[in-house]
């Protein structure tokens, strides 16, 4: 008898264990890393707009910052740096990164729930896992070069956002090829947000072959300081991917209507004014 009871606790000890182990929920963006996502194209949209069904939409305000709104009434903001315009917008979730002080600020609005820098303690990094209910935000640790020319290990992160069946992914301040376990942390990303100056973060030869690996549905060129720099970008990677320029600062996006050839979409960084 005492031996059963015993048994019985051992396996009532194991299944607890097991349901802790699962209290994260199971990411599709690594689970079908492999698999090919859905098809056709680009919607544009005003940020003020409702959202459509199963979409998601993107606005790009400045630099490296965007603004990521769901269905049900997201937003979460990427690199934030305390301004996004003159809008009275106060996002659900930020995301930061500590390169420099155009992606990150020490004093973000007390009103904002969810504040997700891409650093922790010195070279240890950080692990981020937000569940929204509607939106998962997590983040893959990478290195980045210190001010005197040295490397901080897990300095910075690329953030990644599942949201409307889609995996959206924001490189930051990246400064080198991931390795293999970072690649396969990140998964599937149908979207990505990458730096394209060509030398602040990555010289452009390397960043078109993190892209090319990637190989995403959608690439939304940032950090480019001008037109000739983002026309570098856009020669160096044309042979591979379809190009873009619909002319605005938004687009609305859902797994159904991703372009079926890889695609570099060009937007026009804005701030979100009041009243638009």
């Amino acid at each position: 008898m005492i031996r059963l009871t015993v048994l019985i606790l051992a396996v009532l000890a194991a299944l607890s264990g097991a349901a802790t182990a699962q209290e994260r929920r199971p990411s599709h963006c690594i689970a079908i890393a492999d698999a090919a996502p859905g098809l056709h194209y680009v919607q544009k949209a005003a940020w003020r707009e409702p959202v459509g069904e199963f979409s998601v939409r993107l606005h790009y305000i400045a630099h490296a910052s965007f603004l990521l709104q769901t269905e049900g009434g997201l937003n979460a903001v990427t690199d934030f740096t305390g301004f996004i315009g003159t809008a009275p917008l106060i996002p659900d979730v930020v995301t930061m990164n500590h390169a420099h002080e155009t992606h990150w600020t020490a004093f973000p609005d007390p009103a904002i729930p969810h504040v997700l820098p891409g650093w922790g303690a010195f070279g240890e990094g950080i692990d981020h896992y937000l569940d929204l209910g509607e939106m998962v935000v997590r983040n893959v640790s990478t290195d980045i070069r210190s001010r005197f020319g040295g490397i901080e290990d897990n300095g910075n992160s690329i953030f990644v956002f599942e949201v409307a069946g889609l995996c959206i992914g924001h490189l930051g301040h990246l400064h080198h090829v991931p390795n293999d376990e970072q690649f396969a942390a990140l998964g599937r990303l149908d979207v990505v947000m990458a730096p394209v100056d060509g030398g602040m973060t990555m010289p452009l030869p390397d960043m078109i072959a993190v892209l090319k690996r990637l190989k995403s549905s959608v690439v939304i060129p940032m950090h480019w300081f001008s037109d000739y720099s983002l026309q570098d970008f856009l020669v160096g990677i044309a042979g591979d991917f379809a190009i873009a320029q619909p002319g605005t600062s938004h687009i609305e996006l859902s797994l159904r209507d991703l372009p079926p050839r890889p695609t570099v979409v060009v937007l026009r960084p804005r701030y979100l004014a009041d009243g638009e």
